[in-house]
């Protein structure tokens, strides 16, 4: 996973507003069971997730060398089509997904819709599953209260099928300038999150699946009591219901100085490619990824690899551009072409690839 988990993703706390978001939320006052009995009904339903990658790393004289990198998650079987829910973070740049089921079975899979912006995911495993499964319920999020009594379930550090327990203590959104960008809901919980818990589901107590894990707030890199999950309603909406669709390419935004000092066409924008998943349509594509590590402005960024300039010819430095492109990009059907403007060694260039969904 790269630890993202505590460096990526740790920005995405800065974004959240101090406020709690203002939904209207009717009781739910349906009977529940004792927390034994509802773990031991649901616990099947929840996957480690193994991964495979490749990255840079930089060697002592400064200069980077291909890396192949494991990556550890949780998620949850949410249907007999062996479809799993986790977080985006977990398989977006993965070059190989392997789900582990309970039983130890372990079966490769695929990734068939991510948002990294929310960081939700869809995987699928290729051959059948246990049919001792237990298949999870995406419960109604807007119905759940700050106070809630809630558990989480996953792999943390590895150790698979971990039982924490803990309370919805708030419920967060972004707000400022990047509302319409980040449309992110997530809850704040007290239950214990730690690395490889990412992906994995929040229950409630009648065994509905109400969060996916997202990421934690920490000084230390472990559980300070500060985790967020990603509520059900949002990735209903955007996996379910939605067309979400995976690039399998993670970038750096480039605006302002940073743009200048990279030789961006003047008054562009751009995003710096930094990893490409294999098999990915960013792959497809040909995009390529960065080779050279270095920090700029405190940052470490991957240099080398293509600016993208332009998506579906929308400019992604224009105003509204980011959530113009992830329209056009959800609106892409079987068959069509995806088309980039990059940089690449100081000219323009178009890349293209049919899509297949």
């Amino acid at each position: 996973m790269n630890d993202p988990f505590r460096t990526a993703l740790l920005s995405l706390p800065a974004l959240l507003s101090a406020c709690a978001l203002p939904v209207a939320q009717e009781p739910d006052t349906r009977p529940t069971a004792s927390l034994e009995d509802v773990f031991a009904r649901v616990q099947s339903s929840v996957v480690t997730i193994r991964t495979a990658s490749h990255s840079v790393v930089p060697d002592e004289d400064g200069t980077g060398q291909l890396t192949a990198i494991a990556g550890l998650g949780s998620g949850v079987v949410i249907d007999r089509d062996g479809s799993v829910l986790t977080a985006a973070h977990v398989v977006h740049t993965a070059d190989i997904v392997h789900v582990v089921f309970p039983d130890g079975t372990e079966i490769p899979a695929d990734v068939i819709a991510s948002d990294l912006l929310n960081d939700v995911a869809l995987i699928r495993v290729r051959d059948p599953f246990p049919a001792s499964t237990h298949i999870a319920t995406l419960g109604d999020s807007d119905r759940v209260r700050v106070g809630r009594d809630v558990f989480v379930v996953g792999a943390p550090r590895g150790i698979s099928h971990t039982l924490t327990v803990g309370h919805i203590s708030a419920r967060r959104s972004q707000a400022g300038p990047v509302r319409s960008v980040f449309d992110t809901e997530l809850f704040q919980t007290d239950a214990a999150i730690n690395q490889g818990n990412s992906g994995g589901p929040m229950f409630d107590m009648k065994g509905e699946v109400i969060g996916i894990v997202s990421h934690i707030v920490s000084t230390t890199g472990g559980n300070e009591g500060l985790g967020f999950a990603v509520t059900s309603n949002v990735v209903r909406r955007i996996l379910i219901e939605g067309d979400a669709f995976w690039s399998g390419v993670e970038v750096v935004v480039l605006t302002g100085e940073l743009a200048r000092v990279l030789n961006l066409p003047e008054g562009r924008s751009g995003m710096l490619v930094q990893r490409v998943a294999r098999h990915s349509p960013a792959a497809a594509l040909g995009l390529r990824d960065g080779v050279v590590p270095a920090t700029i402005a405190g940052q470490p960024v991957l240099l080398g690899g293509d600016v993208i300039l332009a998506v579906q010819g929308i400019e992604v430095g224009q105003r509204g551009g980011t959530e113009k492109v992830r329209h056009a990009l959800r609106g892409l059907e079987n068959g069509q072409d995806l088309v980039l403007q990059v940089l690449r060694g100081g000219e323009v260039e178009e890349l293209r690839s049919r899509v297949e969904r």
